[in-house]
């Protein structure tokens, strides 16, 4: 069985035995003990013991292999001065799909009218994070100090840290030279721990999925099945049809083969509902199977995992119909026009700031004029949409990258339609490991 497979086997099984765990945890017939073992030993032990350590391991490696694979990728183009051109392409594509999401959210939910017969608690209560100033956001993704920002993981000062650094190499001469070849053999030791990470996925993914769902069960999506359902089908829609038109007409290429290559991206993505942590493996898919070269791989990745937010961009949008509708507000088009606005620019306005979806979706409420505690109606639900959303948007960086890529001349396109490229990534691990025991024989 293909590592892919392995790992939406874990993925299923984790939620059919979490769901399971659920449903016998909350029986009336569970004794005291059986309870106890279940939500304590097994729950909130085993699987937290291992879903954590296996988030943590793909926290690990996202700066050093962001800062490594842009400092690549800008020495390399630091000559040609097409950073300039990259960039640009990227921000309007991220920029550009926020917008079209978004707006796809707001006219499907609208049509639909998901809290239009919704009888909900509507005093709940939800206090919203203050986001910061935009001229503090400006100036907070420049480094005062880049060890420290790696430290913190602050994805964008790092990127700037590293677009510089990178720049300077292609400018220094022999030193230059000397360097980027080092930070080119430590690019890949650093994908090569990837691929040892990625032969452990199946069991990571099983625990975290399996933990969700036994705390949570699928109960909760029944309370807001029309807002649940409404949002996962522009998601899916968004994430398959808009992505694929725009592959299609940008690039001629397939996006059936595009999409066929990204289930292993989606099932990290859906279980650990974050950008950041499965950056290591949408980095990898993008370069070894998509045929991305690093130039562009190395600087649309990282920069999509930071600010693309088409996933959060579309929640947004359903959320404020499903608010407005539930307390009875009736939404001008100007109304409409400034949540379109105020989500496309906040994608890339708090980008940096934990728990963002519900910050920008607090700012794109009291913009439009709606009661922000609204946002407690919903929150049942936001985990398990916040997993889909996340795989929308690493399918996003993906397409951008091969966009950007194509138009750029920097795109293998034998490796995109190869159907076996990098489908083992663990067996260059035990290559490495069968070398290392014969040298020692």
């Amino acid at each position: 069985m293909s590592l892919t497979n392995r790992i939406l086997l874990g993925m299923l099984a984790g939620i059919l035995l979490g769901s399971l765990l659920n449903l016998i945890g909350h029986g009336s017939a569970v004794d005291g003990t059986l309870r106890t073992i279940i939500d304590e030993w097994l729950v909130g032990g085993v699987f937290d013991v291992i879903g954590r350590i296996f988030v943590a391991s793909l926290k690990l490696l996202v700066v050093p292999l962001v800062f490594v694979s842009l400092v690549c990728g800008s020495s390399s183009l630091g000559d040609s001065a097409r950073m300039g051109p990259i960039a640009g392409k990227t921000l309007l594509f991220y920029l550009a799909t926020t917008a079209i999401a978004v707006t796809v959210a707001l006219v499907v939910a609208v049509f639909i009218g998901p809290g239009s017969s919704v009888q909900l608690d509507s005093s709940a209560a939800f206090v919203a994070t203050e986001p910061p100033p935009l001229k503090e956001v400006l100036v907070n993704i420049f480094p005062a100090n880049p060890i420290k920002a790696m430290a913190d993981g602050e994805m964008l000062q790092i990127i700037v840290f590293a677009l510089l650094f990178g720049y300077a190499l292609s400018r220094a001469g022999d030193a230059g030279r000397r360097m980027a070849t080092y930070f080119s053999d430590l690019e890949v030791v650093v994908m090569k721990m990837v691929g040892v990470l990625m032969a452990f996925a199946p069991w990571g993914v099983f625990a975290l999925l399996a933990r969700l769902f036994a705390e949570m069960g699928l109960g909760a999506i029944l309370d807001l099945g029309a807002y649940f359902l409404t949002v996962l089908g522009v998601l899916i829609f968004h994430g398959t049809v808009t992505y694929g038109l725009i592959l299609k007409t940008f690039t001629g290429l397939p996006p059936k083969v595009m999409l066929k290559k990204m289930r292993s991206v989606w099932a990290f993505a859906f279980s650990t509902a974050s950008s950041g942590a499965t950056l290591p493996i949408t980095l990898r898919t993008v370069e070894k199977k998509l045929g991305v070269h690093n130039s562009v791989a190395g600087f649309t990745i990282p920069l999509g995992a930071t600010i693309n937010m088409d996933g959060t961009a579309i929640m947004q949008g359903v959320a404020t119909v499903f608010i407005a509708q539930v307390y009875g507000f009736d939404l001008s088009m100007t109304a409409y026009i400034t949540v379109i606005l105020t989500a496309t620019l906040a994608s890339v306005g708090t980008a940096a700031v934990p728990g963002v979806g519900l910050i920008t979706l607090a700012m794109v409420l009291e913009q439009a004029g709606l009661p922000v505690e609204g946002i407690a109606l919903i929150i049942g639900v936001d985990r398990l949409l916040d997993m889909v959303r996340t795989m929308v948007n690493v399918t996003g960086d993906a397409t951008a990258s091969v966009v950007v890529a194509r138009s750029e001349g920097q795109f293998d396109e034998e490796v995109f339609y190869d159907p076996d490229a990098d489908a083992h990534p663990e067996s260059a691990v035990a290559d490495s490991d069968a070398a290392v025991a014969g040298s020692r024989a």
